[in-house]
């Protein structure tokens, strides 16, 4: 711990309990306060009536201007960061994944995001497929990107089992089948309500997250034939509690650097489903991929999971098993080895 002499800023734009981002940091923060590290987050000021591209920008100027001899661990796309966890993807990447639409935002985060992985000193990516993509659109040696894979706490609380569902008053026969994200459009709802739509099974799908458009997914259920087999909870703070009683965790996301729900879900043994543009997706089984967010091919698999008992049992303990390698304490130990070094590497210069 000695190495550490500079005061450690953790930077993050935006503050809300639901974000994955914001989750993560949490969860770092309290492994370095029980570790004794001292450290404080930098969270933006600015407010909110102002128009998201221009908070982007003053909250740069802002963090940038007052750094003096801070060490920057950021979560943000900044241009000044020591070390730039890339939590949050390449953003050039994912505007391939959405529809061509002008949005100043777009524009800013190219601009901070060229400038951030340049002038970091070390990046993490959260998954293989991130630094590829790092290495692929901003011509980055590969040895400035370390990858370190999420965390996720181990330990549940398991006396809430069968709450959910009781509160929903779900068919004891009725396998649950679980999506948990904000902004419906990129994490692929739309395509699972179709693909739901085919399954012909019994099944009981939980929609949780928050999105503007809620009641425009409400009625896109109903017409689909869904209104029995799909409630839209919005956002909830006991997450723990549905994974507890769902039997498979779907996330058709068009593009997730690495989903933290991914996690979370085989941690309380949830067969885990979701495509191959999620960096979670290489922790999981191959069978259980999907290509794209409407990839139909999925469809016997899903059946598969829902009819057969022991291969559903047998999937769900290797998540359990697979899982305990992704704990937090390890993301944090890794984590912290790479500040060291990092701030080893810049008193020696």
């Amino acid at each position: 711990m000695s190495a550490i002499k500079r005061e450690i800023c953790f930077v993050r734009r935006n503050r809300t309990q639901f974000g994955g981002a914001e989750k993560y940091l949490v969860r770092l923060s309290n492994e370095l306060t029980q570790q004794g590290y001292n450290h404080r987050v930098i969270y933006s000021r600015l407010p909110k009536f102002l128009p998201s591209f221009l908070r982007a920008m003053l909250f740069n100027i802002g963090v940038c201007f007052h750094k003096g001899t801070r060490f920057y661990f950021s979560l943000e796309r900044i241009s000044c960061p020591d070390i730039y966890r890339a939590g949050d993807g390449v953003h050039r990447e994912f505007l391939h994944s959405k529809e061509k639409s002008f949005n100043p935002l777009n524009t800013v985060y190219l601009y901070l995001e060229k400038r951030c992985f340049r002038n970091a000193k070390k990046i993490i990516a959260n998954s293989m497929m991130v630094k590829n993509e790092i290495m692929q659109h901003y011509d980055i040696d590969s040895g400035k990107i370390s990858v370190i894979y999420s965390g996720v706490e181990m330990d549940i609380e398991t006396s809430l089992a069968g709450s959910v569902r009781k509160e929903y008053k779900i068919d004891p026969g009725s396998r649950i089948i679980l999506f948990v994200g904000s902004g419906f459009a990129r994490k692929g709802v739309t395509d699972m309500l179709h693909l739901l739509a085919k399954l012909d099974r019994n099944f009981f799908a939980i929609i949780v997250g928050k999105d503007k458009h809620l009641k425009r997914y409400i009625a896109m259920s109903e017409q689909l034939g869904l209104a029995d087999k799909v409630k839209f909870s919005g956002p909830v703070s006991d997450i723990d509690r549905y994974y507890l009683d769902s039997d498979i965790l779907m996330l058709p996301t068009r593009y997730e650097p690495f989903s933290n729900v991914v996690l979370e879900a085989m941690r309380s043994g949830n067969a885990v489903i979701t495509t191959r543009q999620n960096g979670a997706a290489e922790v999981l089984q191959d069978e259980l991929l999907m290509d794209q967010s409407s990839d139909e091919m999925i469809l016997p698999v899903m059946r598969r999971l829902l009819d057969e008992s022991e291969y559903l049992e047998e999937i769900k303990n290797l998540n359990r098993d697979t899982v305990k390698e992704y704990s937090i304490e390890r993301n944090a130990r890794e984590t912290l080895s790479l500040i060291e070094a990092t701030l080893s590497d810049s008193s020696s210069q």
